[in-house]
């Protein structure tokens, strides 16, 4: 029986045990009853966006949100070539190397030139031929003979620099837009500003060279001070995209989606408890993500459904080019199935003189290799997404950290160049067969319309409908930018 004390105005009741237990069984009853209800579509439920692919709601924190004009692009597809690509040896014609050759590049310019490395050397003409292509006439070097029959749908950004010569900063920069770690990569704006397109997808998706990861690590996807949900999930492009995916042996879906309920229950009553605590918000998303995955991921990167004539394109059908081959296919189907950015690291931590870019020894073993593992992958990328109609809505973007010095090291290699290198963009609606800007006479810096990697960002937000003025996050008292005061759009590729 009950009691009823008076306390002024207010009354409360007092419960037996067994008026208590009864109460809760009842109220467990009708838990397990809603949840039946629920799953057989018989309880009203506000309308929700729904994933094309699995047809599953999506989880809170990535629920799509409008871009603040309309977009060109709803994709990116980021080729990061790490280690520093020669620009004078690849996009960047400079016939002055080859009539100044032998001579010290500060009597040039001058004035000192700096080198990170001993043995500084004279000016090195590049040891491969270049030609013009397409109705554009732009010239491409021998390296890159399928991506050449491409050049009128790229537009070449010949004067991107940087602030640092070391691999790690130099990457963290034009990943994040900052020589220090501990800040948001391009990618978690993108999620941040825009969400998802798939409920079952990460919205972020990170593959990295099959030698190792690139030189700093997580921190070139990590989520910085933004909540850890928007930093880039890796995947792998062989086996189970994702480690620990599957469930634990002997556990059926019925009882993870048990567990995940339960679990989700629990860390609702701690968020009602404690609601600024959006880490536990973005873990319950995180869970409810993975529990997607499970039937969405293995499915997205499986190559092997594509056609042969697919699979050739790509260069899965060759040794050399398979690694990358396998990872250009796998972008592509991420993209069309709603992931919004997929970075493809090509290059990685191991012996830096052979498996990056990095040719401080040998310049023509070390390019002819990585360019040869690229070339046609990226080529049928372009080629595979124009002919589905996606390159139109996919922004697909190549660069590095940093190009390479026009004077030679130890004779046959060449050190860092922060001062400029070449970066392409292509899709999007961008007008193609174009170069922007320009470097010196002999490549050593960026002279026509600098762009700094603050620009190369607040394009790549403007072509995704964001502004990166506005696009803020509040931290530590300052409303954050990826693109922090600075920023100017390149007129060229948004025009």
């Amino acid at each position: 029986m009950s009691h009823t004390h008076a306390c002024g105005r207010k009354e409360r009741t007092l419960w037996s045990r067994r008026d208590f237990l009864m109460q809760s069984g009842g109220g467990i009853a009708g838990l397990a009853l809603a949840h039946l209800l629920d799953g057989d579509g018989m309880l009203a439920a506000a309308p929700v966006p729904q994933d094309p692919q699995c047809d599953t709601p999506f989880p809170g924190a990535f629920s799509p949100k409008p871009p603040h004009f309309a977009p060109r692009a709803n994709a990116v597809i980021s080729l990061f070539m790490s280690g520093g690509v020669s620009h004078v040896d690849t996009f960047d014609y400079k016939p002055a190397l080859t009539r100044y050759a032998g001579q010290p590049l500060d009597s040039l310019i001058g004035g000192s030139v700096p080198v990170r490395q001993g043995f500084p050397g004279p000016l090195m003409p590049s040891p491969f031929e270049f030609r013009r292509y397409g109705e554009s006439g732009i010239e491409v070097s021998e390296l890159f003979p399928h991506l050449a029959g491409h050049v009128d749908d790229i537009a070449f950004i010949k004067s991107l620099y940087g602030r640092s010569n070391d691999h790690i900063q130099a990457t963290y920069e034009m990943q994040t837009g900052q020589i220090r770690m501990g800040f948001p990569s391009v990618g978690c704006w993108v999620t941040y500003g825009l969400g998802a397109e798939s409920s079952s997808l990460p919205a972020f998706v990170v593959m990295t060279d099959y030698r190792g990861g690139p030189l700093g690590g997580p921190n070139d996807w990590g989520a910085g001070f933004m909540p850890a949900s928007y930093q880039g999930t890796l995947f792998r492009s062989t086996g189970d995209p994702i480690v620990d995916l599957e469930p634990p042996e002997g556990m059926s879906r019925e009882e993870q989606r048990s567990r995940l309920d339960a679990l989700a229950r629990l860390n609702e009553i701690d968020m009602e408890r404690y609601p600024g605590n959006s880490e536990l918000a973005a873990r319950i998303s995180s869970y409810e993500l993975a529990y997607r995955m499970q039937g969405c991921a293995p499915e997205a990167i499986d190559v092997s459904s594509e056609s042969e004539a697919t699979r050739k394109l790509y260069g899965i059908d060759e040794e050399l080019t398979e690694p990358f081959g396998r990872q250009c296919l796998m972008a592509r189907r991420l993209v069309e199935r709603g992931v919004r950015f997929v970075q493809l690291f090509m290059g990685g931590v191991g012996n830096q003189n052979t498996d990056t870019w990095d040719a401080h020894s040998n310049l023509v073993e070390n390019h002819t290799l990585h360019a040869a593992e690229s070339d046609k992958p990226i080529a049928g990328l372009l080629t595979d997404l124009k002919a589905r109609g996606l390159l139109d809505t996919t922004l697909v973007v190549w660069h590095g950290e940093f190009g390479r010095m026009p004077i030679s090291q130890r004779g046959v290699g060449r050190d860092h160049n922060p001062g400029a290198q070449t970066a392409w963009m292509a899709g999007a609606g961008i007008q193609g067969g174009q170069s922007i800007g320009a470097t010196d006479d002999f490549g050593y810096k960026a002279e026509e319309q600098p762009v700094s990697p603050h620009d190369l960002h607040a394009t790549m937000l403007h072509l995704l409908g964001l502004d990166h003025e506005r696009l803020t996050y509040r931290y530590s008292g300052r409303d954050m930018r990826l693109t922090d005061v600075h920023g100017t759009l390149i007129p060229q590729i948004v025009g």
